[in-house]
């Protein structure tokens, strides 16, 4: 949400100006690297695995529906025949010509770039990750384990995230260490994979009423369900 009020605040001083391809750059890059790259990329574990009334995944269709509303609004002066048809779906008056920008709030400068850090050290990993997979060592990033070397600003970033750190890397696990450098090793799981959610875990078939899942998707299906904190 707050790259969305990032971005609406560039596209707005664009628009105040009739400035429209600097817009249509803007959003096609916040589609295809902030959302598809990432955020969308991230989000799918969220919202396929934990329970549907949770608060992770409401959470997370709440932040959906508000990049939806508003981006709707940001193509409709470029892409009006098709912010129109789309508004018929989502929309709740005549027209999206007949609305404002939505109220986004300020950019909360301090997270954009935590997540701006954290998103460079993923595309490091993944690069590895490839290489891997390169080798035919490795199927999808799931079924790696990493290891990951930061510097002490990097390490206090990424163990801010606690085991949420697996999920925004798409691994079925990642430990810490402190070095002088960024260094990464690329281990293949050998735990056994859920056939839910896809991961690689030691705990799969601890409930024996449902042996082929994991001790997470077990209790987010019959359970409590997990807590989620950051991805």
């Amino acid at each position: 949400m707050s790259r969305a009020a990032q971005l609406q605040a560039d596209i707005r001083a664009h628009f105040d100006v009739y400035e429209f391809h600097p817009v249509v750059s803007k959003l096609q890059v916040y589609c295809s690297e902030d959302l598809g790259a990432f955020y969308l990329d991230v989000l799918k574990d969220r919202l396929y695995t934990t329970a549907p009334k949770s608060l992770a995944r409401r959470s997370a269709q709440t932040a959906l529906y508000e990049i939806t509303q508003a981006m709707l609004r940001w193509m409709a002066p470029f892409l009006s025949f098709t912010a129109e048809e789309a508004w018929q779906v989502l929309g709740s008056s005549e027209s999206i010509f007949m609305e404002t920008f939505v109220d986004l709030g300020q950019p909360n400068h301090a997270l954009l770039a935590k997540w701006s850090r954290i998103c460079e050290i993923r595309n490091a990993v993944n690069k590895d990750i490839e290489t891997v997979r390169a080798a035919g060592q490795l199927g999808a990033s799931l079924q790696a384990n990493i290891a990951l070397q930061v510097n002490v600003d990097d390490f206090a970033l990424l163990n801010s995230l606690g085991n949420d750190l697996k999920f925004v890397f798409i691994t079925s696990a990642v430990t810490l260490k402190q070095g002088s450098e960024l260094a990464t090793q690329v281990n293949v799981s050998t735990a056994p994979k859920c056939e839910r959610c896809w991961h690689y875990s030691d705990d799969v078939g601890q409930d024996t009423a449902h042996p082929t899942l994991c001790g997470r998707c077990s209790s987010n299906l019959y359970g409590e369900g997990e807590t989620r904190r950051s991805a």
